[in-house]
């Protein structure tokens, strides 16, 4: 349980007695947050409920403050509680509780900032799951970081994760990519006469991807009826696109538990089965030879196709059968998609097809990734300088390291379109806030290197000698990360990391400008272990956040 928890739960306890006693009206009230002032002097916890229920009790907010403060009794975690104006109820923390902290850190260890918020719930994140028709872009690794994080923070709040990526491997653009693929091996053998199709894949990589093909295998599939060769080394490019990318996003420390074959839905027959469902529910209709979902009927502007013409199913379609198999067959208690900008729009219609089969749409929630600006020296950067087309996540890799990468991507809402500054991610200075939070952890590790080095034994330190405020506000900011979890796992906005992480650096290096740690002075050894302790607690915090964001604790920079 956080400290937050633990106050919120005593005002509410507070709450209830003060009705009893008459203080304040009976029947429900409204509700007010417990907030953490930004301002020390108000305390470690506020609660605006006086402003909030003055209209219902018809009294004054101080009076009603005033009157709730004895209800909120002192004990070894609170040290006092008093009024400020216009009506706030604020709280501080004992000092005693605080150090005490300090060991439970220590106790905890890399399980410190681990809730049970998500207890006995399954949860899958989708995200990534790029068509395996070429490398991965910029755009797509702002999803995969955000992906990969908010995995690590709902499992630290204890849910059951899956990450997935869903692969596209049918439909019209892989069979564009089988015969581009096709056309690039053939040349690299030397045959001339083929032409990539119109539309097909011109990229430098898929050149690559034939020059492999043909150093492997030689002239294999050249001699097979071309239909079957196309088909035979569309299979092989595949695999090579999923090992690429699976590498590159490996690359920044992006790891899936599945990787979902589209193709599957079709071969299981599970594709026939959510289109029969729609049908038997009267959610489709056939209109000029297309099987249309009647997403109208659901409260949708327009209708959508699902099955074209051709015969050939949609993306959408798949999409539906896909979502079945996640929620119905699989049965996670909650689905977690994190799409591109692009896919904006097929966020109320994927919801309304859910309803249509009469699964919650509650339990499907869709992140969108917004666009991602690269600059350097203030100039937009537009081409990949590997293939001249794109900027691909392995050219953004050499530039400025997969650290760099993530914290900048998890800086920012997902909702919020940014800027990438390739300048500032590579700069070793407290401006780059990525350097600035791994320096922090490495001059931890350097303290407690020195000490180990002078065999200090800080295991039997006094944490009650931890008396200074830098101390203290740094064991404040400490105790922040698991109401951090909760959070997330509330929001599914893993942005609040790499602030805290800035936070936390920016609390330790106060503490350490002010407060000296290791002495060779017989005087200072008692505040010395009790100092050491609490370094220990912070580098325990640090590297977690660090790891849940998916980065690297560095012992020397």
């Amino acid at each position: 349980m956080t400290i937050l928890t633990e106050i919120t739960k005593r005002f509410t306890a507070a709450i209830i007695e003060a009705q009893k006693q008459g203080v304040l009206p009976e029947g429900d009230l409204p509700s007010a947050p417990i907030d953490r002032p930004q301002n020390p002097a108000n305390g470690d916890f506020a609660s605006s409920l006086p402003l909030r229920v003055a209209k219902v009790a018809g009294r004054a907010p101080l009076q009603i403050a005033e009157s709730l403060v004895p209800f909120l009794k002192l004990d070894g975690v609170i040290e006092s509680v008093w009024v400020a104006t216009p009506g706030f109820l604020n709280v501080k923390l004992s000092d005693s509780w605080l150090q005490a902290q300090v060991e439970v850190i220590r106790e905890a260890g890399f399980t410190f900032g681990n809730t049970g918020f998500g207890t006995g719930k399954s949860v899958q994140i989708e995200f990534v799951s790029v068509n395996p028709t070429g490398p991965v872009h910029v755009g797509h690794a702002r999803g995969a970081v955000l992906g990969s994080a908010l995995a690590n923070a709902l499992s630290a709040a204890g849910y059951d994760v899956a990450r997935e990526y869903y692969v596209n491997d049918a439909g019209t653009q892989m069979e564009l990519f089988y015969e581009s693929t096709y056309v690039r091996y053939a040349q690299a053998l030397g045959e001339t006469e083929e032409a990539i199709p119109e539309n097909g894949y011109q990229g430098q990589y898929l050149i690559e991807v034939g020059e492999q093909i043909a150093k492997d295998y030689g002239r294999e599939f050249l001699e097979m009826e071309r239909a079957a060769g196309v088909r035979s080394i569309g299979a092989v490019g595949l695999d090579q696109m999923l090992v690429a990318i699976s590498a590159d996003l490996l690359g920044i420390g992006v790891d899936f538990d599945v990787w979902f074959r589209e193709k599957a839905l079709f071969e299981s027959g599970e594709f026939d089965e959510a289109m029969g469902v729609l049908e038997k529910g009267g959610y489709t209709t056939v209109r000029d030879g297309a099987t249309w979902f009647e997403s109208t009927k659901l409260g949708e502007e327009k209708d959508n196709v699902i099955v074209r013409t051709s015969g050939s199913p949609t993306y959408f379609a798949s999409d539906i059968a896909y979502h079945r198999n996640k929620l119905e067959r699989r049965g996670f208690d909650h689905v977690i998609d994190i799409w591109g900008a692009d896919h904006q729009g097929h966020v109320t219609r994927m919801k309304a097809v859910l309803r249509a089969l009469g699964i919650d749409d509650a339990r499907l929630t869709i992140l969108i990734s917004q666009l991602v600006t690269l600059k350097s020296g203030g100039d937009i950067v537009r081409a990949s300088k590997r293939t001249g087309q794109i900027v691909t996540l392995a050219d953004l890799v050499e530039e400025v390291g997969p650290d760099a990468c993530r914290f900048f991507f998890l800086s920012r809402a997902a909702e919020s379109q940014m800027e990438f500054d390739l300048e500032l991610a590579k700069k070793e200075s407290s401006d780059n806030p990525v350097y600035y939070v791994q320096y922090a952890h490495a001059r931890i590790a350097g303290i407690l290197r020195q000490a180990a080095e002078r065999d200090v034994n800080w295991d039997d330190g006094d944490v009650t000698l931890l008396q200074e405020e830098a101390e203290l506000a740094l064991v404040r900011k400490m105790l922040v990360l698991p109401e951090h979890i909760d959070s997330i796992a509330v929001t599914l906005a893993p942005h609040a990391l790499p602030h805290y992480a800035v936070e936390l650096a920016n609390a330790f290096h106060q503490f350490y400008d002010q407060c000296r740690v290791v002495s060779s002075e017989p005087i200072d050894e008692p505040v010395m272990k009790a100092r050491l302790k609490l370094v220990e607690a912070a580098r325990i915090v640090l590297a977690r956040t660090l790891t849940l964001m998916g980065m690297t604790t560095p012992d020397t920079m």
